[in-house]
């Protein structure tokens, strides 16, 4: 897992726990203080109440870790997916061209050129199915029958 976004979730689940935890400590310590007598049951009850909120805390985190598990597969299997389009587009495009301009691009990759900034003569599209060949630009004259 990515250690940054792993640091970004665990301090928006610690901030929010924290902003969660105070709340409900000061709520539930400021009924106990009302009630303190001089018996050890209100030190009982006390720490029964500090277990109870230290349950609800780790609950609360392991239930925002889960979510953030869940958005991080999501977004494995976007990017997978993703790859495998890019990678059948690659091998589309290495197919399609001719030996020299695979040759070119290979050249242009070694010295570090740019692929995209020359003026390379357009590789030709497939031609669509059940058209034939498709007529030259200055045939296309708008008209069809």
């Amino acid at each position: 897992m990515n250690a940054r976004c792993y640091a970004v979730a665990m301090d928006l689940g610690v901030c929010q726990l924290r902003n969660f935890s105070i709340s409900f400590l000061s709520s539930v310590l400021g009924k106990e203080r009302a009630s303190v007598s001089s018996s050890g049951a209100s030190v009982v009850a006390i720490d029964n109440k500090i277990e109870q909120a230290m349950d609800l805390v780790k609950s609360h985190l392991m239930y925002a870790v889960r979510e953030e598990v869940e958005v991080l597969k999501e977004q494995i299997k976007e990017l997978i997916e993703r790859n495998t389009q890019l990678e059948q587009e690659n091998n589309l495009l290495k197919n399609l061209a001719s030996p020299e301009q695979m040759a070119q691009f290979q050249a242009q990759v070694q010295t570090g050129g740019s692929p995209t900034g020359t003026a390379q003569p357009p590789v030709p599209g497939p031609v669509p199915v059940g058209t034939g060949q498709a007529p030259p630009p200055s045939q296309s004259s708008g008209t069809s029958a």
